[in-house]
């Protein structure tokens, strides 16, 4: 079994059931190095932000929203962070920007940390858009 390059908190996993309830949609996150708020993971309902080639799939959350939630992120920040394990968490405060949650009194962030040699060994296959 390949190692995830992506996961997610139980925190993070409550406010994306909440938000999947709210919306009534799939959602999806993207993670890009722009400017601003391009450095924290975006997440919108699935079809309103559009990916295309220069972005590779992380992997999918189960997050208990009854579909996967996917994570995306641009090529060149992947060519950065692709020996990183990406994980999503909540904090609270509010994030500036397109990404959902806003409203809530809550942001997404990433945590991360270097794979072991072992994981890096093992790694889930990425995907491009």
């Amino acid at each position: 079994m390949a190692y995830p390059r992506v996961s997610v908190t139980e925190d993070a996993a409550a406010l994306l059931r909440r938000l999947r309830q709210e919306h009534g949609r799939p959602l999806m996150f993207h993670q890009s190095g722009g400017c601003c708020d391009g450095s924290a993971p975006m997440c919108y309902t699935q079809g309103t932000f559009l990916t295309g080639s220069s972005d590779v799939l992380l992997g999918e959350l189960d997050a208990g929203t009854g579909e996967p939630v996917p994570v995306w992120i641009s090529r060149a920040q992947f060519e950065y962070w692709s020996h990183t394990h990406i994980t999503i968490d909540v904090t609270a405060g509010r994030g500036a920007g397109f990404s959902i949650e806003g409203p809530t009194g809550h942001r997404f962030m990433i945590r991360s940390r270097l794979f072991t040699d072992e994981e890096a060994e093992d790694l889930e296959p990425v995907r491009t858009g």
